[in-house]
């Protein structure tokens, strides 16, 4: 059966994360049988990564604030999780189907496909948002 997605469910969720005023700063897209739904959301990244298990296969759109002592940016992440007890059908099908989310999903400046729960390290996250985030003046001593 061919994947679908809600898209204005999915899109509305999106949204919320790209939103500064409301303290949303991930959310997940999940599978409700063939259909990609949204699914938790919260303020935290380690409620985020609380939800990876390793059962499961889901999208992620994240907001990390970054940068250095010389400017702060909002960067967004798109990262899909394989659990490692996902079926090798389920994980073929994650291609094809991310392509679905990434039709809400437009604006992010990583994207990350994650099977192995300490590349879900947050500093791991945001160092590869670094090396995406263009001039980084760290370096430089004041």
């Amino acid at each position: 059966m061919a994947t679908k997605i809600d898209k204005e469910a999915c899109r509305e969720a999106y949204n919320l994360v790209r939103d500064d005023t409301n303290g949303v700063s991930w959310v997940t897209f999940k599978y409700d049988g063939s259909t990609i739904v949204p699914g938790d959301q919260g303020s935290e990244y380690q409620e985020f990564v609380n939800t990876c298990t390793d059962d499961i296969r889901q999208y992620a759109y994240i907001r990390f604030t970054t940068g250095d002592a010389m400017s702060k940016r909002i960067k967004f992440v798109l990262i899909t999780w394989i659990g490692e007890n996902v079926s090798g059908l389920q994980r073929a099908k994650i291609g094809t189907d991310k392509t679905l989310v990434k039709d809400v999903v437009q604006n992010f400046a990583k994207e990350l496909v994650i099977t192995d729960h300490k590349d879900l390290d947050e500093g791991y996250i945001r160092n590869e948002l670094k090396k995406a985030g263009g001039a980084n003046y760290d370096a430089q001593v004041e």
